[in-house]
């Protein structure tokens, strides 16, 4: 009898990660992004995203990730930020208005730790992006958060006078953030 309820209480956590989540909660999810403008930490954010996610945490290697930006719902700190972000030097929203992340591939680190590899394409150009992040499951919720870093420049973004890497950093930390059903 002992051995039995032992054996049952090992299996918990198995089967608390048997279920597959795909119900995105968009209220409870962001992505938002830090830069370095003259070496200073410049954060926002996106408001508008769509998110369609399927995650078996015990079987990663069967799920999907596909990830839309609305760029026009740029939040940068400022009114004037955001209107000089939106523009042609930056995501030209006018003629990109959305960046997008496909997965191809999702796999377990171990210990809650995940890593979804897939295309970014921002501005028409499309790069290879490892994103590794952890999963937690709470209250038949799962709470994904990670980050990434990709190279501006990769994505022809801050031209003109904004190219010079000494006044903004090429590389920005995009971090998201994801609840699931």
């Amino acid at each position: 009898m002992k051995n039995t309820i032992a054996l049952a209480v090992l299996l918990i956590p198995v089967f608390s990660y048997a279920a597959e989540f795909s119900k995105v909660q968009p209220e409870q999810s962001g992505i938002s992004f830090v830069s370095k403008q003259m070496n200073v930490p410049v954060e926002g954010v996106f408001k508008r995203h769509a998110a369609t996610i399927r995650i078996n945490p015990a079987k990663p290697e069967k799920g999907t990730a596909r990830i839309e930006i609305d760029l026009a719902s740029i939040d940068a700190g400022s009114t004037e930020a955001n209107d000089e972000v939106k523009g042609k030097n930056w995501f030209n929203v006018t003629e990109f208005p959305k960046a997008e992340f496909v997965s191809s591939s999702l796999k377990s680190l171990g210990s809650g730790q995940f890593e979804a590899n897939g295309k970014l394409t921002i501005k028409g150009k499309t790069k290879d992006v490892k994103a590794p992040f952890t999963a937690k499951e709470e209250k038949g919720m799962l709470n994904i958060i990670g980050s990434f870093n990709i190279k501006r420049l990769d994505f022809d973004l801050g031209s003109g006078l904004w190219g010079d890497t000494s006044v903004v950093s090429d590389v920005v930390q995009v971090n998201f953030h994801f609840l699931l059903k």
